[in-house]
């Protein structure tokens, strides 16, 4: 018959101590001793054989070609991107309105070396007097304060 251990601690530091070394007594010894022995797909009878997927889709040069704008006025959103790819070559671009009227535009291209953009401004900074209200014309229902009630108490 075992009898059970009983480690008394006279110290919260005692204690500490004694769990920081239990803990790593069980994380060493939950280490394969062998090692993890892991063994990369593709192997004979492997459920992922290597190029997995080649056969099923072979690969064909990419070609596309894709274009979509938003034109928002009541929220002043005015926006858009269009791109064309055959192969390697890649090129489109991409434009938003600025709050201060004018059109901000972003034509790239993209080759071996990587993504090439011209950016550009169209039209002419506007600043209006008086109160700002950034992107497009705002709300006409009001400020806020006419649009909510006051908080129930």
């Amino acid at each position: 018959m075992r009898l059970p251990v009983v480690i008394a601690f006279s110290t919260r530091a005692e204690m500490k101590v004694f769990a920081v070394f239990a803990l790593l007594v069980a994380v060493a010894s939950a280490i394969p001793q062998e090692g993890y022995n892991y063994q990369a797909p593709g192997g004979q009878g492997s459920q992922f054989p290597t190029g997995a997927g080649q056969s099923q889709y072979p690969s064909v040069p990419a070609q596309y070609s894709f274009q979509w704008d938003v034109n928002h006025e009541p929220s002043g959103n005015f926006y858009g991107h269009k791109e064309q790819r055959e192969d390697a070559n890649t090129q489109g671009s991409y434009y938003v309105q600025l709050p201060d009227g004018r059109r901000l535009l972003v034509e790239y291209y993209v080759d071996a070396t990587g993504y090439h953009p011209t950016v550009t401004f169209e039209g002419e900074a506007q600043y209006p007097s008086g109160g700002n209200r950034g992107y497009g014309q705002g709300s006409s229902q009001g400020s806020p304060s006419q649009l909510y009630g006051a908080p129930s108490k």
